[in-house]
């Protein structure tokens, strides 16, 4: 029996309570017992999920007029630094951001405390915030300085944006170098003393969708805690990378661009991460429900870790000088088995990316739906897939002086 399903009528499903939903995890042992086409009559909904650094995060805010008004030029949210180069009292603060003073005064490797992933973090906890702000002053906003503290609940608004989050497949790091190194991959140690890698595998929401058929912009999520929606597709987008013949991407490849209500999100999936060495990001939870609307998206769903296989890149040249090739490809079975052999030697691995997280964000979101609290959404226009020919450039590197003929 051939299925061909749509949004709406699991929609209608989701509101009369007899929806069928199971996680990206569960389906794999339910498409392996029944079958792909017995699976996807039975199944309307996979819920798949991520918990990882990424370090593409911040939220933009308006923080409302005091009395007079300031045109905010700079300002410090707990001492560090968010963008005011916007309207009057709107600002930016991204997660990587730190206090102008710290990178400065710490000895390398450097032991990065706290940043704007930090701040976000404490916003959504309800803490409250510091704020430093100046201007040079205009007629209709004459306030030049204010000092003063506020929590979300006093704010007009708070947008987390994530130009970039929920990869499709990365990079497994490690360093062929004599020394260690700190790297946004956590510290590497000399001559392969370890391998990191950051993604859910089998769990992670564009590897059960990998031609993005079903997520679009618009598309309804779990993002930190509370809902929210794809707003494009994600900077380093990259779909054109190479694909084995099931479609599973052997590297970085797409990327997906999120937005939400910070006020609804909770601490417990927004994260400040301090790395030593390199500086400070966020770790987001994602969660992306999966419509079944027909056997071959049941067939994506039902990856397994055995069957993706991530790059191993040495980030001691290879990564930071853009040097092509890697020194083989692993699954994410093996990496998650805690070791891998590369160049004949078995290194041990970790992962940046909680597992346990991913598992626990993809079950919350089941039970939404499951309950009627959350319902799915046609995406409004496509992301650019595999056949859009996109490929990620270099950036451009040339005299600025040069005389043009």
């Amino acid at each position: 029996m051939k299925v061909n399903r749509s949004i709406e009528e699991i929609n209608e499903k989701i509101k009369a309570g007899n929806v069928i939903v199971v996680t990206a995890e569960e389906v794999i042992d339910l498409a392996n017992e029944k079958g792909i086409e017995q699976a996807a009559a039975e199944v309307d909904v996979v819920t798949t999920g991520t918990f990882g650094p990424m370090c593409s995060s911040g939220v933009f805010m308006n923080l409302g007029h005091p009395s007079p008004r300031i045109k905010i030029g700079e300002a410090f949210l707990n001492g560090v630094p968010a963008y005011a180069g916007m309207a009057a009292v709107d600002l930016y603060i991204g997660a990587t951001a730190l206090p102008p003073s710290d990178p400065a005064n710490r000895s390398y490797p450097g032991d990065f405390i706290y940043g704007g992933g930090h701040v976000i973090e404490d916003l959504v906890a309800g803490k409250e915030i510091r704020l430093e702000a100046s201007s040079y002053g205009t007629d209709c906003y004459p306030l030049k300085k204010i000092e003063t503290t506020f929590s979300l609940a006093e704010i007009n608004e708070a947008t987390l944006y994530n130009p970039r989050n929920a990869y499709q497949n990365y990079n497994v790091a490690v360093n062929l170098g004599e020394k260690t190194i700190y790297t946004y991959m956590g510290i590497l140690k000399p001559q392969l003393g370890n391998a990191n890698y950051s993604s859910a595998g089998q769990l992670s929401p564009l590897f059960n969708d990998p031609f993005l058929k079903t997520i679009g912009i618009g598309t309804r999520i779990f993002l930190g805690g509370g809902i929210g929606y794809v707003a494009w597709h994600g900077t380093q987008h990259n779909p054109s990378a190479a694909r084995d013949e099931k479609g599973v991407p052997k590297g970085p490849a797409a990327t997906l661009s999120l937005t939400g209500d910070l006020k609804q999100m909770d601490p417990r999936w927004l994260r400040g991460l301090s790395y030593l060495g390199y500086g400070v990001t966020m770790q987001v939870g994602v969660g992306v429900p999966i419509p079944i609307l027909n056997e071959e998206i049941m067939g994506y769903c039902a990856v397994r870790d055995e069957d993706i296989m991530a790059p191993v890149v040495d980030y001691r040249r290879t990564y930071p000088y853009r040097e092509s090739g890697n020194l083989g490809l692993v699954s994410y079975a093996e990496l998650k088995s805690g070791s891998i052999t590369v160049q004949g030697k078995r290194v041990p691995t970790a992962s940046l990316s909680s597992y346990a997280g991913a598992r626990e964000i993809a079950a919350s979101l089941k039970e939404w739906i499951e309950s009627g609290r959350f319902t799915l959404t046609a995406p409004a226009a496509p992301l650019p897939s595999a056949d859009a020919g996109i490929n990620l450039k270099p950036m451009p590197q040339r005299d600025p002086e040069r005389q043009e003929d």
